[in-house]
């Protein structure tokens, strides 16, 4: 499986001997890796493996350290995001500590199956013996190192610094490293481990507070803030408070100073198309245009109906001709007569004759005479001969066959009278889109203006349909959507028929069961099943007529815009619309979240962890100690060393100081000091320990490893005083 970065290799691997220790500092955050006795890293990536898709060939890649945007685009990253080997800062995933390993010797410029050089990599404190074991047994199986040392990051910068003149031989070092943060006493020159302490709080949760809180300020540029935006956020605007509280109400408050201190980021902003509104002539045009496709429709539509008239004429004209030539036909010839003709009797071509002429009344629209109803009760009557008929005349057969009839009769004319009254509303639709019209053409403008103001009244009270919906019958203004109870929702209907269920329920709980003995407890259920005309359960009138006074508008008035929900007047509960993204929305405003993010590192109960800050870290790891001596914990504190890559946050030193101020006895020397450099200390001070003649003193083998066991690898310690 191919590994793909963009850290450059070495080529001088080669020119130093097997006696040359390799320098490794294994952080949470970046990887580096160098020869002893020199002053920078060689080597240097994020911690980090990733493992995509290529696009074109679908074969899997192995990303490790830092990502080349240009490289990236060709890889598909939806379903494999970064991992790190660490959990905290324990190696845990040795299968990702082997792909980082792999790739840190190949850049170093290995080229053999062995690491023939000895190995010095630094920990955390208090690592458990299950990760250093299977770190040792990782470089001793797979890469065949001769001998390992380990030795804790933060002792290997304050013996640097101390080395440099910046610490004492008695003091504290307090390392806010990327996932934790620990303090560690140095007494005569060696740290104490009883006395250190740590918290599960680190840069990486500063940057990732910074995410969330500028997430969720913007909510629509959450794509933007990535991780590693925010890390460079971070590195470029955050600082410390000296006081948290009385910095905030500065923000709170707007004051000039805040103004000064917050600070601004422009994403690319192009502005929307500026809509023009309609000029007069155009607005004319477009209603010239709609007015010409109505008349063309209508008349289609009148052309359409008119030839349906027409072939209606002629197919009743040509069976009245075939009705007169059956009267001249005798009785015996007429089957043979309609043989050809698709008719089986003279009463079928007579029903035939009336179901044609009532078709055509009713495409001219015109109504029904007497006649025809005469007709049809007539046809009826001889549809349905046993209806009228006693049933003691009629026998078991006959009387089945009477109860089908009158399920058919009763059906038949349901179906009638449902189309009748269809046609009905059909006409009375047309004639009054007639009268519209009509009225339109007298007045446009004032047809217009009477139809907006129906259209705004008709609206409201929509509106306040769905409001009384939403928020019960209180309509003071008081109450708010989305705080009434169920009672409040429910209709006066509702609220009746759960008052008969508790009833019923209550009644029925005491003693013994005596419901359904009284003809009156059977009304309950009629009172129940009752709908009281419920206005939220039968289709509402007011919104088809808003629904056809909408369309009208929209047909005769090129300006009208359809009210959509979230605007002005909407019902109270409704989902208000997303309004457009302005200039202003695409200014990034960093204020508060400048010192709200670091703060973390000192009150990481912000961000929901219970623990303690780095200021009461330096007196936990005092208390901590085995003895209580007052001048030793004044040299402790007159040698604080802050390393690290938080402790570059501006701010860091003059926090730290007063915060260690506050809780150590009124008089105490407290001088805090930066390392010279908190990122790399670490690794130059692990680099000038492994060049000394005795490192390997403080190494063991792989024999060691194995014929020592799991209990002295537990209490292996280096000695720093070599430095």
């Amino acid at each position: 499986m191919p590994i793909v970065s963009k850290t450059r290799r070495q080529t001088d691997y080669n020119l130093f001997p097997p006696s040359v220790p390799i320098v490794i500092d294994n952080g949470a955050s970046y990887f580096r890796i160098g020869w002893a006795g020199e002053t920078e890293p060689r080597v240097v990536f994020r911690n980090i493996v990733q493992r995509p898709r290529h696009k074109a060939t679908g074969e899997t890649v192995t990303i490790v350290g830092d990502q080349d945007p240009a490289m990236m685009k060709f890889f598909d990253c939806t379903r494999s995001g970064p991992r790190s080997a660490f959990d905290s800062n324990v190696v845990y995933q040795f299968e990702i500590m082997e792909y980082i390993l792999d790739l840190a010797f190949d850049r170093l410029g290995a080229s053999g199956s062995a690491i023939d050089h000895p190995i010095l990599i630094t920990e955390c404190v208090g690592n458990p013996v299950y990760s250093r074991s299977k770190m040792a047994e990782l470089l001793f199986e797979t890469y065949g190192v001769p001998s390992v040392a380990f030795g804790v990051d933060a002792a290997f910068s304050y013996k640097y610094n101390q080395r440099h003149g910046k610490c004492q031989k008695d003091g504290i070092v307090i390392c806010p490293g990327f996932t934790t943060t620990h303090t560690i006493p140095f007494v005569d020159g060696e740290p104490v481990y009883k006395g250190s302490c740590r918290t599960n709080i680190g840069g990486y949760h500063v940057t990732d507070y910074l995410k969330q809180l500028l997430s969720l300020k913007y909510p629509f540029h959450s794509s933007i803030f990535t991780w590693e935006k925010a890390e460079e956020l971070k590195l470029e605007h955050c600082y410390i408070a000296p006081d948290y509280v009385s910095e905030a109400r500065k923000f709170q408050e707007g004051t000039k100073e805040a103004e000064e201190k917050t600070r601004y980021w422009q994403l690319p902003w192009i502005p929307p198309p500026i809509e023009v509104p309609p000029s007069e002539e155009e607005i004319a045009r477009k209603a010239a245009i709609r007015e010409k496709q109505g008349q063309r429709l209508r008349e289609m539509a009148e052309a359409k109906r008119s030839s349906k008239i027409n072939e209606m004429e002629n197919e009743l004209h040509s069976l009245h001709f075939l009705v007169k030539q059956l009267d001249q036909v005798e009785e015996d010839d007429i089957p043979s007569f309609l043989s050809d003709t698709g008719y089986t009797s003279r009463q079928e071509l007579e029903s035939t004759v009336s179901k044609v002429t009532q078709a055509l009344r009713k495409a001219r629209g015109e109504p029904k005479d007497e006649a025809d109803e005469f007709e049809e009760n007539t046809d009826s009557n001889e549809k349905y001969p046993l209806i009228n008929v006693p049933d003691n005349m009629l026998t078991p057969e006959q009387i089945k066959d009477k109860k089908k009839q009158l399920f058919l009769k009763t059906t038949t004319e349901g179906r009638l009278r449902a189309r009748q009254k269809r046609n009905e509303e059909e006409l009375e639709k047309e004639r009054r889109n007639q009268l519209e019209e009509e009225r339109r053409r007298e007045n446009p403008e004032f047809y217009l203006e009477e139809m907006r103001a129906q259209y705004k009244e008709v609206l409201e009270r929509v509106e306040q349909k769905k409001r009384l919906k939403t928020n019960g019958s209180n309509t003071n203004g008081n109450q708010k959507s989305g705080n009434v109870g169920r009672g409040e929702r429910l209709s006066a209907a509702k609220r009746e028929r759960m008052r008969l269920l508790t009833t019923a329920a209550f009644d029925r709980g005491k003693g013994e069961d005596t419901f359904g003995a009284k003809d009156e407890d059977w009304q309950l259920y009629k009172l129940m099943s009752k709908d009281h005309d419920e206005d939220d359960e039968r289709p509402d009138s007011d919104e088809a007529e808003l629904a056809r006074l909408s369309s009208r508008l929209q047909e005769i008035d090129p300006t009208f815009e359809l009210k959509a929900e979230g605007e002005p007047g909407q019902a109270s509960g409704e989902a208000p619309r997303v309004r457009p993204l302005t200039e202003e929305d695409y200014k990034i405003v960093i204020g508060v979240e400048r010192f709200r993010c670091p703060e973390i590192l000192f009150h990481p109960n912000l961000v929901g962890i219970d623990q303690v800050g780095l200021d009461e870290m330096a007196g936990a790891s005092i208390r901590r100690l085995p003895h209580d001596d007052k001048e030793l914990e004044e040299r402790l504190t007159s040698s604080i060393l802050m390393t690290g890559g938080c402790s570059l946050v501006p701010g860091m030193k003059e926090r730290l100081e007063c915060g260690i101020r506050m809780i150590r006895p009124c008089g105490s020397t407290i001088n805090v000091v930066q390392a010279k450099d908190p990122v790399l200390d670490a690794w130059r001070g692990a680099s000038a320990f492994a060049a000394d003649l005795n490192f390997l003193g403080n190494a063991f083998t792989k024999k060691d490893y194995y014929e020592k066991g799991e209990e002295w690898l537990r209490r292996y310690q280096i000695r720093y005083n070599t430095l």
